[in-house]
């Protein structure tokens, strides 16, 4: 009778032990899998920084094209990245900081065909 009550007792501690391992790991990988997408802060810096580039050299007069993409896009990503859609605002930061630096290559050339000094 002993043997049986300790087998069944060595059963359910194992059994449990078990289970509450299972859990543990599943609640481990479903918070693993909520911070899968990390903050894109280098995307946000690169393209604050081309932003910034293309105003210096006066992109919004010279080239108001793509100094618009670049504004528009900047402030979606930055929206995305306040509501913590990383994957949509590093796509955006990545158009914002394209569309910035083709406004300020553009504002460049423009202003040295034109002659004046940057």
């Amino acid at each position: 009778m002993r043997q049986i009550a300790a087998r069944t007792l060595f059963h359910s501690e194992t059994r449990s032990f078990f289970i509450r391992r299972l859990v543990c790991a599943g609640i481990g990988l479903g918070l693993l899998a909520c911070a899968s997408t990390p903050a894109p802060a280098d995307e946000y810096a690169l393209a604050r920084a081309a932003i910034d580039a293309a105003r210096v050299v006066e992109s919004a007069r010279y080239s108001p094209g793509f100094w618009h993409q670049a504004e528009e896009s900047y402030k979606k990503a930055q929206a995305f990245f306040k509501n913590e859609q990383f994957s949509d605002a590093k796509s955006e930061f990545i158009k914002a900081r394209t569309a910035a630096e083709k406004a300020e290559n553009s504002a460049r050339l423009l202003r040295f065909r034109s002659g004046e000094v940057l």
